[in-house]
């Protein structure tokens, strides 16, 4: 007996990332360009930022459209977890970026006259940069609080729009003082921003991935919220995870009055047992066996 949770990342999420992309693929011709016109290896490394971004818009639009399939007999979850693995993919590369950026910062502080930086080019363009993150952000603001795939290219957005911020900074400094170093510096400063988040995004995945319960889900509250409902008399096989962000799953074994269920208020339980879940602990997708009093499952003792 069970409750199916509506289909999950509607279209309104693709319009986001769809309007998203454009405004981000715009900004990175514009950034590739200023870049090599400025010699700023910090443009460039905010602009490789960019071009992730767009990879990591194209892989969350994928997966949205992908997720949105309807399940069938061989995925009966449908394709939610799509997500997840765009969101693995958007780490990885987010990570792999950071160690390019480190490596080319490294050598152009070794060999400071290795390249000219053009200072007021690579202002006007970090500037452009810098709002077209806003914008991208404020657009996916509401969507990724919601879903994981959203909030990795949320997470990206951010982490380019504070490079870009960097930038700024190092164009400045480049032009009131002469020290072309600052561009290094700020490339080193992108790589460190763009790590901590590549970390935190991946055990996010893995979180998911191992079935681990969902953050802020306390089993031991749902169980007693299960407890007190009428003619329940215990509990278990209790198993709480998500498919992806905001999609978690619940089963329990939950013991009954032999008395209720031969009065014929097996439905009656389950409805109020699903209406628990759903309105105090946002489980729409849950299942429950019921089982009479002195019924004997020899499988229970392994599980919470």
């Amino acid at each position: 007996m069970h409750d199916h949770a509506p289909g999950i990342r509607g279209a309104s999420n693709r319009r986001l990332l769809t309007v998203s992309l454009t405004i981000t693929s715009v900004v990175l011709v514009v950034q590739v360009i200023g870049a090599f016109l400025s010699g700023s290896l910090a443009l460039l490394a905010d602009s490789v930022h960019m071009l992730t971004d767009a990879a990591a818009l194209v892989i969350a639009l994928i997966a949205s459209i992908v997720a949105a399939r309807p399940a069938t007999d061989r995925q009966t979850y449908g394709y939610q977890r799509a997500e997840v693995f765009g969101a693995l993919i958007n780490a990885v590369l987010l990570i792999g970026l950071s160690v390019w950026v480190v490596i080319e910062a490294i050598q152009r502080l070794l060999d400071p006259g290795e390249a000219e930086v053009r200072g007021g080019i690579m202002l006007v363009v970090a500037i452009l940069g810098l709002l077209a993150n806003a914008v991208a952000m404020w657009l996916l603001s509401a969507a990724q609080r919601t879903s994981i795939n959203v909030r990795g290219a949320y997470l990206e957005v951010l982490g380019d729009l504070l490079g870009s911020a960097l930038v700024i900074v190092a164009a400045v400094v480049v032009l009131l003082t002469g020290w072309q170093a600052a561009d290094a510096v700020a490339s080193l400063l992108i790589a460190a921003l763009i790590v901590p988040r590549a970390i935190g995004l991946l055990r996010e995945v893995f979180h998911v991935l191992s079935e681990s319960v969902p953050k802020g889900t306390h089993v031991a509250e749902i169980r007693e919220h299960i407890l007190s409902a009428d003619d329940v008399v215990a509990v278990h096989d209790v198993h709480v995870w998500q498919l992806t962000r905001g999609a978690p799953v619940f089963t329990a074994h939950v013991v009954v009055d032999p008395a209720a269920i031969e009065a014929g208020r097996a439905g009656e339980i389950l409805s109020r047992l699903q209406t628990c879940l759903a309105s105090h602990f946002d489980v729409e997708h849950s299942t429950f066996q019921l089982e009479p009093a002195g019924h004997v499952d020899s499988g229970h003792a392994t599980h919470a």
